[in-house]
């Protein structure tokens, strides 16, 4: 199970791609046919003959490609454990192996009857299966380390524009009307004041439970329910998830920012916000929904740089496993995150 993991300011290690992730698995097979295609076009003396080449290619190429995710999808926690470049070497063996024995097992499908040389044979189809596994490690090495600055770029966003400055004078200045005629209520808003700003610029995670975020939710939206009273109400679905299941910080309070500011406050009776999670075998979905002013439904340049924030880590954190999706309508806005459920290791 996964763990909070804490993602500081530094430069990510190298590190293998995460082979029982989807996306990878759909990366590794479409790199693979392509790199396939391009052998069958060199190979080939016209049009004509490139399907005939493609088969050849692919009777090999199938087997251990699929028989080549199946055995890493297996060793995933083994290579978790190695150094980057043993992995690599660890991978390329594994591959190399493979290769060998689908080839020997394979008999005469896999050795042309013009062919009087076998270890011909087997020593070219062994070198393109490890120069075709050397590429696609080179190819996620390059992803990762692109994708690491546009990491990096949202981990600072969200340590510092989370919580906007005019919410902060918004509350003192809701704190100050009521200290003398309700100060317990006031020392009750500025502790949660304090603990949401101790919780929002704590050191960040790429995954924290979800019982962190919720409560983290809850402080804001009491804040906001100061200064705006009756007019914001806030209906919560979370009866049915598990406080130990893990999503990424700091996912859920922009959503609710942004529907308080671009949602509830432009109408002059307020309105109610919706939150529900609940799980789905293995994925967890979440949804925001928010009544709008009309011709208010689409998002806001004031909200598009947190959105977009949002939608990055998703795609860094779960690849294609995550998916992100907003509806609007003449007098509503809703956003739906779907991601895969994981649950925090309390041993």
């Amino acid at each position: 199970m996964n763990k909070a993991r804490s993602i500081k300011q530094n430069t990510l290690p190298d590190a293998l791609p995460n082979f029982r992730n989807l996306g990878v698995t759909l990366r590794i097979l479409l790199i693979g046919n392509g790199l396939a295609l391009l052998l069958a076009l060199l190979q080939a003396n016209g049009w004509a003959e490139v399907p005939l080449r493609l088969m050849q290619i692919a009777t090999l190429l199938a087997p251990v490609l699929l028989a080549g995710l199946l055995l890493l999808w297996a060793v995933q926690p083994w290579l978790n454990r190695l150094a980057y470049w043993r992995g690599v070497l660890a991978v390329n063996a594994l591959v190399a192996v493979l290769t060998l024995s689908i080839y020997y097992f394979g008999g005469e499908l896999y050795r042309p009857l013009d062919s009087a040389d076998v270890w011909f044979d087997a020593l070219r189809y062994l070198m393109f299966s490890v120069l075709v596994c050397a590429v696609l490690l080179m190819y996620f090495r390059w992803r990762s380390q692109v994708l690491s600055r546009a990491l990096h770029e949202a981990r600072l966003q969200v340590l510092r524009a989370r919580i906007r400055p005019h919410f902060l004078f918004n509350t003192i200045n809701a704190v100050l009307s009521i200290v003398r005629t309700q100060p317990k209520q006031a020392e009750i808003a500025l502790e949660d004041m304090s603990d949401l700003f101790r919780m929002a610029m704590a050191d960040v995670q790429d995954l924290v439970p979800l019982r962190q975020e919720v409560e983290l939710s809850r402080r804001y939206l009491a804040l906001e329910q100061l200064r705006m009273g009756e007019r914001l109400s806030v209906d919560w679905q979370i009866q049915d998830i598990p406080d130990g299941a893990l999503i990424p910080p700091l996912l859920l309070q922009p959503l609710l920012e942004n529907a308080v500011y671009h949602g509830i406050e432009p109408l002059p009776q307020g309105g109610s916000i919706t939150v529900a999670l609940r799980r789905s075998g293995d994925e967890l979905r979440l949804r925001v929904e928010n009544p709008c002013a009309p011709g208010r439904a689409a998002p806001h340049g004031g909200n598009k740089m947190a959105l977009q924030n949002i939608r990055e880590r998703l795609a860094l954190l779960f690849d294609v496993e995550a998916r992100y999706k907003t509806e609007s309508g003449a007098d509503f806005y809703r956003v739906a995150i779907t991601l895969p459920y994981r649950e925090e290791n309390t041993k």
